[in-house]
């Protein structure tokens, strides 16, 4: 084995047990741990290729192959055992994180846009952000909660947010829904199912249960997913939005995963498209409209490449962006 490999293998593992998982997940800080001061483990997981070793991604697919949970020890010697298989098995896997708390962050953005709206996601997974109409949110502010609920009433999944500032809320009509992913995901699958429920980190129980409710959400009504690359497959999957509705193209989180050479074709893509709405990190590109920085370490939501607040990555909180426009396209 590559000593090179291992060595990136224990600094990268290394990393994620100091700054990501500790008060997130006990269990993969304790195995992050475990990499780092096992020579056996840390080769057996430098199997795995490079592009592949993120920790997250690589604990899911143990947890997915049957690796021990509870006993780091009897968790290392499966792992040891088990190397091939889990480098075959990360090999065709990636993170498709689909937080549908996201729509928290994006909703205030939708409203700035008349609808209705056809919603097409790039980086889409298994759709769960493309039902920002079916959920509830709660948006608490101050001491008091603003609260939107679907036509329908009040949703199995109830989305809260801590926002600050005030920008008009309130829920898109959305009349068509589509997504483009490298590997979509059939929430129809038990397979698929069982892959997103593995991306949750053990401990994030709130997080499992929300998710598992979108997934029933999408699917009583599934979206359009196509399999391609965003650019190349986005202005054939554009052209089949109905007409008379806004075609809004959404990129939340996924530009960060494009090579940085292809992200500026991914974002002409989705101007020649439509309306853009994305949340990213404010140097990922060259997208916006004007030089922007982050005050809270968030992401930068944007309309049309307009920042109009900054936010949780996964939608955790919105701070809305005083002098925000508040028109509508």
């Amino acid at each position: 084995m590559d000593q090179d490999a291992v060595t990136a293998v224990i600094a990268r593992f290394g990393r994620f047990a100091r700054e990501e998982a500790p008060g997130r997940s006990a269990t993969y800080e304790a195995w992050a741990h475990r990499v780092v001061d096992d020579p056996a483990v840390a080769t057996a997981l430098a199997e795995v290729g490079p592009t592949r070793r993120q920790p997250p991604l690589v604990f899911a697919v143990l947890r997915l192959l049957g690796a021990p949970m509870d006993d780091v020890d009897a968790w290392a010697s499966w792992v040891v055992a088990h190397a091939r298989e889990i480098a075959a098995e990360c090999a065709r896997r990636s993170v498709q994180t689909n937080e549908p708390l996201r729509c928290a962050a994006l909703l205030p953005a939708l409203a700035l846009i008349d609808g209705p709206i056809a919603l097409l996601e790039v980086g889409a997974s298994a759709g769960l952000c493309l039902y920002p109409d079916r959920y509830s949110y709660r948006y608490r502010r101050g001491g008091g909660t603003v609260a939107l609920d679907p036509v329908a009433g009040v949703s199995p999944v109830v989305l809260r947010c801590e926002l600050e500032g005030a920008p008009e809320l309130r829920m898109p009509e959305v009349v068509w829904r589509a997504g483009i992913d490298l590997n979509p995901l059939d929430v129809d699958r038990a397979e698929d199912r069982s892959w997103l429920m593995n991306l949750v980190w053990p401990g994030e129980e709130e997080r499992r249960e929300r998710i598992a409710r979108a997934i029933d959400v999408a699917a009583g009504d599934p979206p359009l997913l196509v399999s391609g690359d965003g650019a190349d497959a986005l202005p054939a999957l554009a052209a089949q939005a109905p007409a008379g509705a806004t075609l809004v193209v959404t990129t939340p989180g996924v530009l960060a995963h494009v090579p940085a050479p292809h992200r500026a074709a991914v974002i002409d893509a989705a101007r020649a498209a439509g309306r853009w709405v994305t949340l990213d990190a404010p140097s990922l590109h060259d997208g916006w409209t004007r030089p922007v920085a982050s005050v809270r370490g968030g992401f930068s939501l944007a309309v049309d490449g307009e920042v109009v607040a900054e936010v949780d990555p996964l939608g955790a909180w919105v701070a809305w962006h005083p002098g925000s426009p508040a028109e509508r396209g």
